[in-house]
């Protein structure tokens, strides 16, 4: 068992695997049909979700905070190591949660709904609010979905030195990239309050 989880990609594997057995008993429960498909993509769209906005988290939290404590000397294992392969995972999460955001709207049949907050064809509070809040939701993430490819990822290349640059360059893109992101932290909990209240209380 030690082996097993000594090895990242093995474990990733038996954790999909296993996913796939809980996802065969509910086909076999719910007979397929749209309806499994959509607990499919809501999984998806999960998934990937806590994967993006765990690493922003992380970036906010832990790392933007903790940079400026570490030594000079120690630096270049964060920026040439660590971040670049957060950096890649962060953005392409963020896609996928997106896209699969969307494909679950569009199962759903309130993507239009949603994306014009319930106001296209008049307005009433009691069948129209559950549009309103899961859109202002969505709208929240599209922005956050904006920001991250591109604002913080665009000047992350020059601040990290993917991207040749002087040090000004650099030290002007660190800064734009960390108030991105920081704007994307801003607007991740009111997002995630939506996403979250809104299928408890609408369904």
């Amino acid at each position: 068992m030690s082996g097993l989880l000594a090895n990242f990609r093995n474990t990733i594997i038996v954790s999909v695997l296993l996913s796939v057995v809980m996802a065969v008993g509910y086909y076999m429960h719910a007979g397929g049909g749209l309806v499994f498909f959509e607990a499919v993509f809501r999984f998806m769209h999960v998934f990937f979700g806590i994967l993006w906005i765990g690493l922003l988290y992380y970036f906010n939290f832990v790392q933007i905070r903790v940079m400026p404590q570490i030594p000079a000397e120690l630096k270049p294992a964060v920026s040439k190591y660590i971040a670049p392969e957060a950096l890649f995972w962060f953005r392409w999460a963020a896609l996928a949660t997106w896209v699969m955001g969307v494909i679950l709207a569009m199962s759903r049949n309130y993507l239009f709904e949603a994306a014009t907050l319930g106001l296209a064809g008049g307005y009433s509070p009691e069948v129209d609010a559950r549009y309103t809040f899961i859109g202002v939701g969505m709208w929240l993430a599209t922005v956050m979905f904006f920001n991250v490819w591109v604002f913080i990822w665009p000047n992350q290349k020059i601040a990290l030195g993917i991207v040749e640059a002087d040090a000004d360059a650099k030290a002007k893109s660190a800064r734009l990239a960390m108030l991105f992101s920081r704007t994307n932290t801003l607007l991740s909990i009111p997002m995630l309050a939506t996403m979250t209240m809104n299928q408890t209380l609408f369904g």
